[in-house]
């Protein structure tokens, strides 16, 4: 969806500057600093205009959550959500990641959200999937032993590749332990906590496909 033009966009983000890490790369290793306190560290890749992370941070006050998002325009619009709520354990970052090894140490993250990342759907592009092995891998660095990542689409291609990637790809390195191809009919909790494009989804009549996998 095409985002409506801010004015003195980079202005504006300052006014907000407490909720955003600038270099994020200069924290790898010590994003305690970024918090100030010894909570876990959940990683949404592609956070949007924040619901989604917002909603996590306010059930899991205990935890700490930073959102990566690389428009600006929307990380605007994600920190003045943040703003109003008021909620001390989320930053957001503007950036696209690469890999997230350039970010995070080994073991430093306890969980990562995929939130219907583009699907890059010809064949060509598939190692720009954000669940392509190579991916996977860089997520098994950064999280802790038994640490997950959650995917959710509205793509079946992406679902079906996803599923085949971990159990041919990188079966040493993650199980799968929830898989559904229609969350919302489901009982996993997962569908408990929605982003923004979930819920016109849900909305319209299409089915969220999700998967949780748990690090080795």
């Amino acid at each position: 969806m095409r985002q409506r033009k801010v004015r003195n966009l980079e202005d504006r983000i300052l006014e907000h500057d407490r909720w955003i890490i600038y270099s994020a790369h200069e924290y790898k290793g010590k994003w305690k600093s970024a918090f100030n306190n010894e909570s876990d560290f959940f990683l949404e890749l592609g956070a949007g205009k924040g619901q989604f992370l917002l909603k996590q941070a306010k059930a899991y006050p205990d935890r700490n959550y930073i959102g990566i998002e690389g428009r600006l325009s929307v990380v605007f619009r994600a920190l003045l959500k943040l703003e109003e709520a008021g909620m001390l354990n989320v930053r957001f970052a503007r950036a696209f990641v690469d890999d997230p090894g350039e970010w995070f140490s080994e073991s430093e993250i306890a969980g990562i959200y995929l939130n219907f990342s583009d699907p890059w759907p010809k064949k060509r592009h598939a190692n720009r999937r954000l669940t392509h092995r190579d991916y996977l891998k860089s997520y098994h660095d950064i999280l802790k032993p038994e640490g997950f990542v959650e995917v959710k689409t509205d793509s079946e291609e992406l679902f079906s590749f996803t599923e085949n990637e971990v159990k041919e790809g990188a079966a040493e390195l993650f199980r799968i332990a929830e898989s559904s191809n229609d969350l919302h009919r489901s009982g996993f909790t997962a569908k408990n906590v929605t982003s923004e494009y979930e819920d016109k989804f849900i909305a319209s009549g299409k089915k969220i496909c999700y998967i949780k996998m748990i690090r080795i």
